[in-house]
């Protein structure tokens, strides 16, 4: 007996030791070191660690900060970033060009990497630093564009494109890696190349993105920052000799490759390096415990600082030979593709180079909460340093190079707030009282109201703004071997302003854009740039509806526009794109295919030209583009992470009506022609 009850106190601290062994086996596994070591341990002797999100940042909610990839924008002004969705829809897969995306799509050349401009007067460029770059806008990757990510696992995504025979082979390959060194830390790398051989005559196009981009979003303080770098080769033929060459069938070529064009060797390259940081300090006005995951919820106030320089730099070569050419249909009649030969008469090398360094300090004020009526107040204040350079004659005679400096201040400040989610609004400013810019404004707002039914939004928003801008530098100063100006112009001055309704549980979108605009620069029928005293009234009404039935979608994005000065700004009064595509399942939950047809339509009306020696769009009165439906046939696949496509562009060429497949004056699109390729992620 007392042998038993000596053994007692052994059998209860056995249990309790088996009992705790069962308990670490289930955090550490079973028969682990770590489960062993914890087991030997008193629960009093052992260290309490708090269980830490994987993320602590006042940028993101909790329902953001949840997910397993985050990405996002940074706005370059203030303190705010913008949330945006990876792109992993099956839906619009098959619209593979950039410049194709948004709403009705751009005027472009007809190949890939090739100048593009919107069709929608709302979605051009008002942008008047490195202006010899706009059209390459939708191919551009800037600081605005720079994706950075926040990922649980890294994250690895490879694209790769590919269309038509060797000869005229046209690729796109892509590739993006994310990953986080710790929750707050991560870096990515976003690399493109695409290009052409060329379906018809010295059209090959080559152009490489890359960006390099870190971020730290800590608590309290965070940083971005990043390199950017793009660059174009193009090979310029000019358009072609006569439009009949592809419009008639009585000059019908076996090949587009034998269509006279009007250039055979001009070449337009072009060049960025840009480097930038953005960063900020929150000091909030409450103390803040370990158990507070952000301070977004309490009044602060963030002090911070954005640097940016970009160098651009732009170089256009052709020779007097390879600018002559024969229209066979006029009776052999030969041009000269440029009228002036001022530098060089035998050849053309022309550089314009630009850099601006921007500095910003900003503050902005969270009175409240970040989601509050009054959410935060921004204020800055920013100098721009911008250089600019060109070959002339002068510089030529005497080889002594001379760079152009400008200098711009500006003061700028805005807010925003939101009522739950009900309604939301912002409004901003921005004014240059002195240096280079001096009078330069911008100034408006925005709001949208919403009601929930369902918990799907009926939302109905408006806008409005007022700019008052300088002309960019090159529009008033420029050198080069076929053209020469000089010019003083005034401020462009521009009101807009727009209402929409969203309706998504129906798929259905409507909005209403005016825009009054006087003393408009623009380039003309002489391929200069001119501007426009007078005023200028430009409407536009879009509506978008996406229709399901069952497994048939039909979905329909339609513009209509009206310009009182279709010389000054031209659009068409009608444009649309439409895709009907019917989806299915082949493995539920593991392939899904959809098949269907993207057409495109707008009416004729005087479309811009295009000249390579400017690397410009200009306003042309000889020839109207339009009334041609071009559609493409495709199949997309999604198998578990990975999109297929197989597309059949332009298969329509030919089938009836006339050849007017044309976007731009003189440019034809490319004709028919089979494309493949696929989207892969990866999980590390």
């Amino acid at each position: 007996m007392v042998a038993a009850l000596c053994l007692l106190p052994n059998v209860s601290y056995a249990q309790s030791q088996k009992k705790a062994e069962k308990t670490s086996s289930a955090f550490f596994g079973e028969g682990s070191e770590d489960a062993a070591n914890a087991a030997e341990q008193p629960d009093s002797l052992k260290k309490k660690e708090r269980v830490k999100r994987p993320l602590e940042s006042y940028h993101f909610d909790d329902t953001t900060r949840s997910r397993r990839i985050i990405v996002w924008n940074i706005d370059r002004s203030t303190n705010h970033i913008n949330v945006i969705d990876i792109d992993t829809m099956q839906t619009g897969f098959q619209i593979q060009y950039p410049n194709l995306r948004e709403e009705v799509g751009d005027a472009w050349l007809g190949n890939i990497g090739a100048a593009a401009y919107p069709i929608s007067y709302f979605r051009r460029t008002t942008n008047t630093k490195h202006s010899f770059s706009n059209p390459y806008d939708a191919y551009n990757v800037d600081v605005d564009d720079v994706r950075f990510f926040n990922v649980k696992k890294p994250h690895t995504r490879l694209e790769y494109f590919m269309a038509g025979q060797t000869a005229r082979l046209e690729e796109d390959f892509a590739v993006t890696h994310a990953q986080n060194v710790t929750p707050e830390i991560g870096f990515n790398v976003d690399y493109r190349t695409r290009g052409t051989r060329g379906v018809y005559m010295w059209q090959n196009t080559r152009d490489k993105h890359l960006s390099l981009a870190a971020s730290y979003t800590g608590k309290k303080y965070t940083v971005h920052a990043g390199y950017i770098y793009n660059n174009y080769i193009i090979r310029e033929n000019g358009g072609l000799v006569d439009d009949r060459m592809v419009k008639d069938s009585l000059h019908n070529y076996d090949l587009s490759t034998t269509i006279p064009m009007k250039l055979s060797d001009a070449r337009n390259r072009i060049r960025n390096n840009s480097y930038f940081l953005t960063q900020s300090i929150g000091i909030p006005f409450k103390r803040i415990t370990d158990h507070d995951f952000t301070i977004g919820k309490y009044p602060a106030l963030f002090i911070g600082h954005e640097f940016e320089y970009n160098r651009w730099w732009r170089k256009y070569t052709d020779t007097y030979a390879g600018c002559q050419y024969t229209n066979i249909i006029e009776d052999n009649a030969r041009y000269n593709f440029y009228e002036n030969w001022y530098i060089n008469p035998l050849e053309s090398r022309d550089s314009t180079f630009e850099s601006s360094i921007e500095n910003r300090v900003f503050i902005q004020f969270q009175p409240w909460n970040r989601d509050g009526a009054i959410g935060v107040i921004d204020a800055g204040v920013g100098v721009d340093v911008d250089k600019y350079y060109q070959f002339n004659l002068d510089q030529y005679l005497t080889g002594v190079r001379t760079d152009v400096n400008k200098v711009a201040y500006y003061v700028y400040g805005g807010v925003k707030g939101s009522v739950r989610k009900y309604f939301d609004w912002e409004a901003d400013a921005r004014i240059h009282p002195f240096g280079y810019k001096a009078g330069e404004l911008s100034i408006g707002g925005r709001a949208t109201a919403s009601l929930y039914a369902k918990n799907k939004p009926i939302s109905l928003g408006g806008y409005f703004r007022y700019e008052r801008r300088k002309p960019s530098y090159w529009s008033e100063n420029f050198y080069s071997n076929h053209f020469m100006w000089n010019n003083s112009f005034g401020f462009t001055d521009e009101t807009k302003f727009g209402v929409s309704f969203d309706l998504p549980i129906a798929g259905f979108q409507a909005g209403f854009d005016q825009s009054v605009v006087a003393n408009e620069i623009y380039y003309g029928t002489d391929y200069k740039p001119h501007q426009y005293k007078d005023a200028v009234s430009v409407s536009s009404l879009y509506l978008r509806e996406d229709l399901t039935l069952k497994n048939f979608h039909l979905n329909h994005r339609v513009q209509v526009q009206w310009s009182t000065k279709q010389e000054v700004i031209p659009v068409p009064l009608v444009a649309a794109y439409l895709s009907y595509y019917f989806e299915f399942n082949v493995v539920k939950n593991v392939l899904k295919m959809q098949v269907g047809i993207d057409g495109r339509y707008n009416t004729k009306y005087y479309a811009k030209g295009y000249n390579p020696a400017t690397g410009q769009f200009y306003n042309q009165r000889d020839t109207e583009v339009g009334n041609y439906v071009y559609l493409d046939a495709f199949i997309t696949a999604k198998w578990k992470r990975m999109r297929i496509l197989l597309k059949l562009q332009h298969f329509n060429q030919d089938l009836w009506g006339r050849r007017e497949y044309f976007t731009v004056a003189h440019y034809p699109l490319n004709p028919r022609i089979f494309k493949i390729g696929i989207s892969w992620m990866f999980y590390d």
